[in-house]
């Protein structure tokens, strides 16, 4: 039973109408022609895959910042966050997390703040993973207040084959660390912009876990972390 429930999750609730699709046009394609029918199954299956949430264990001391995306680190430089956002001209630890189709979709808050702001901004489809999507790509920023009254923002990043990005969460709102706020689909980037003198406690290649994997400690003097690779 354990190992079932480590493979079957909820399904978030952005996915019930593409599975729903799916399941109709597999029945369409079984009666077409048989073997459309399993390749229509395969997709289906994939569909749910895709919009699986599961639960996750957070860590709670306060000062930490977890990831608020499964998927890969793929930038940990210093950046100049969206002009939007209003956090400021001056350059900033940014974390990067590029999700591929296959990563579990569902974003949460990386640290407990209220809801400044949210701000969309329409623009490209580049892929996600390219550097060149922070600026150009379509976006959803977050401007949170933590309660030191140090800010942080949160940026959703459509990707080559993302065209919806979900955001559930509004100015005034008071979140807890790990607390769902919303979906992208289908392939996508988060960027976390980290409050001035934060440095990254994870390194580019590493896997993070949305909602489980710290990448900062508001709190801590350590410095930024490097990975080797072997």
């Amino acid at each position: 039973m354990a190992s079932l429930r480590s493979v079957i999750h909820p399904l978030h609730r952005e996915g019930v109408k593409f599975v729903l699709i799916f399941a109709i046009a597999t029945l369409l394609l079984f009666l077409l022609w048989r073997p459309l029918g399993w390749f229509g199954v395969v997709l289906t299956l994939w569909c749910i895959y895709f919009f699986r949430d599961p639960a996750r264990a957070t860590p709670v001391r306060p000062g930490l910042v977890v990831s608020p995306a499964d998927g890969k680190v793929v930038d940990t430089a210093q950046a100049v966050p969206p002009a939007e956002l209003g956090l400021g001209a001056e350059p900033r630890s940014r974390v990067s997390i590029f999700m591929s189709v296959f990563d579990v979709h569902v974003n949460r808050i990386p640290v407990a703040a209220t809801i400044d702001r949210t701000v969309y901004r329409p623009g490209k489809f580049l892929n996600a993973a390219d550097d060149k999507a922070s600026d150009d790509n379509e976006r959803n920023g977050l401007r949170l207040i933590l309660d030191d009254g140090r800010d942080l923002g949160v940026v959703q990043i459509a990707g080559l084959v993302a065209r919806r990005i979900v955001c559930e969460v509004q100015p005034g709102q008071r979140l807890e660390t790990g607390t769902r706020f919303g979906i992208i689909r289908f392939g996508s980037r988060l960027d976390v912009y980290l409050p001035a003198g934060v440095v990254p406690l994870v390194a580019v290649g590493q896997r993070a876990v949305a909602g489980e994997t710290v990448i900062a400690d508001l709190a801590s003097t350590e410095a930024a972390r490097l990975a080797v690779v072997g």
